[in-house]
């Protein structure tokens, strides 16, 4: 049955049930659109090799999305952290490849944002938002490329945000000033790497105590002993709604808070001093998370679920963004000594997974990303409550720039691990 079959069909039958909420009506037909609810597609033969589709890909990137901007013409454009998954998957290509054409594009996507004086166009620093300091990792690479201090000052700016963003009693980031004493997974991959690079690239040792407490407090308080995963979020004033009253967390295991994550953790460690104790307690939840992580991978696909833990449960289904995020940390941790190499199997089985049932041809020669959940918050207006439902309700989308950075790095790191000499241009990947 096609698509547009399965929609109509669904919609159907959802107006003859009665008391239907509307959350389960956007899951019905968010469902219906979504191809893997089912009896799922028919599998792609393109073939999953990483530098091949990492080439295609990046290349279509850079077509598709001429300086970064993947909004409709005339739409607003600002300072963004989609933007910033993007780039971080160009940077990965770039390493690899070492060609200018995809250095050019991190460069032109960033400098439209840059004053003359460092500033940050359209950065609106009373927002605190943790999702504003993520491209900045790619004020750093260009200022170690081209030690043009404009890149240092925007850098800076980011990092003062850091020094005085709001905390929650026990000093945990705010994911947001609109979000008070709540910490979310995604924060951790928004802030912590650039945390750490700048703290490395400009001499404040300190800095990594910090960064390690952000980690061991979603370690304590978002883990679920039942699975060894964590939720999406953690309330320290247990007020909102989507809160559980004892213990502050959120209801669901998201899979892409999940790659949020563990990204974060394998990106972040590359900076830490040598012998800093911080960088123990980090190996020490990246082996403990990993491990969870692979036993919720599925035995047939390879792949993760929407709600991680809940494979088997009405409406699920495969999601390629968080999908290429454990892809991407499993082999970088095995690469960087951080992981058993069994691990690799693992990422290589996902990796095959993602590319059978997400990579499909799209016009002319080029190739599209399905199955990416467009986006998935708490709280807010209106009011997400964090439901098993609200998280199957949320539009999916093909060639979100999300799902593609992760794509990108993911296609990279396996990329990398099959080169026997590394590229003379690496940047502390």
């Amino acid at each position: 049955m096609n698509t547009r079959l399965r929609y109509l069909a669904v919609l159907l039958l959802c107006g003859l049930c009665c008391g239907a909420t509307n959350f389960a009506l956007a899951q019905q037909a968010n469902c219906a659109a979504n191809e893997f609810c089912n009896e799922g597609p028919a599998l792609s033969t393109i073939p999953a090799d990483p530098r091949s589709l990492m080439l295609q890909f990046s290349n279509a990137t850079i077509e598709r999305w001429p300086s970064g901007r993947f909004v409709a013409p005339g739409s607003p454009w600002r300072w963004n952290y989609e933007l910033g998954v993007l780039l971080d998957g160009i940077d990965a290509v770039w390493e690899d490849t070492g060609n200018p054409k995809d250095y050019s594009y991190i460069r032109d996507s960033i400098d439209p944002f840059l004053g003359p004086d460092g500033t940050l166009v359209t950065y609106k620093a009373a927002e605190n938002q943790l999702d504003n300091i993520l491209l900045g990792r790619q004020l750093l690479l260009l200022y170690r490329t081209t030690h043009d201090p404009r890149y240092a000052e925007a850098a800076a700016v980011l990092y003062r945000q850091i020094m005085h963003q709001p905390r929650t009693p026990s000093g945990g980031f705010w994911h947001k000033q609109s979000y008070p004493n709540q910490m979310w997974l995604d924060g951790l991959y928004m802030a912590e790497p650039f945390y750490a690079e700048y703290a490395s690239l400009f001499h404040h040792p300190e800095a990594f105590r910090d960064i390690t407490h952000q980690f061991a407090l979603m370690q304590q308080h978002a883990l679920d002993p039942a699975t060894g995963l964590l939720y999406h979020g953690w309330d320290e004033s247990k007020q909102q709604r989507w809160a559980n009253p004892q213990t502050g967390t959120s209801s669901q295991i998201w899979a892409r808070a999940m790659g949020w994550y563990l990204m974060a953790l394998v990106d972040t460690l590359p900076y830490y001093p040598p012998h800093d104790p911080g960088r123990k307690t980090l190996l020490t939840i990246l082996r403990s998370e990993a491990s969870a992580v692979v036993r919720y991978q599925d035995a047939d696909h390879g792949l993760w679920f929407q709600v991680m833990d809940k494979a088997d449960a009405p409406g699920n289904y495969p999601e390629s963004s968080a999908s290429c995020m454990f892809v991407y940390a499993l082999a970088k941790g095995v690469r960087l000594g951080y992981l058993p190499h069994a691990y690799l199997a693992a990422s290589q089985r996902g990796y095959r997974g993602i590319v059978s049932r997400f990579v499909r041809h799209g016009p002319g020669q080029s190739l599209d990303l399905t199955g990416t959940v467009k986006a998935a918050g708490l709280g807010g207006d209106p009011y997400r409550d964090g439901s098993y439902s609200y998280y199957l309700s949320e539009k999916v989308v093909t060639n979100d720039p999300k799902g593609i950075g992760a794509f990108l790095l993911a296609s990279a790191e396996l990329a990398k691990i099959q080169t026997v000499s590394a590229p003379t241009h690496q940047h502390h990947r």
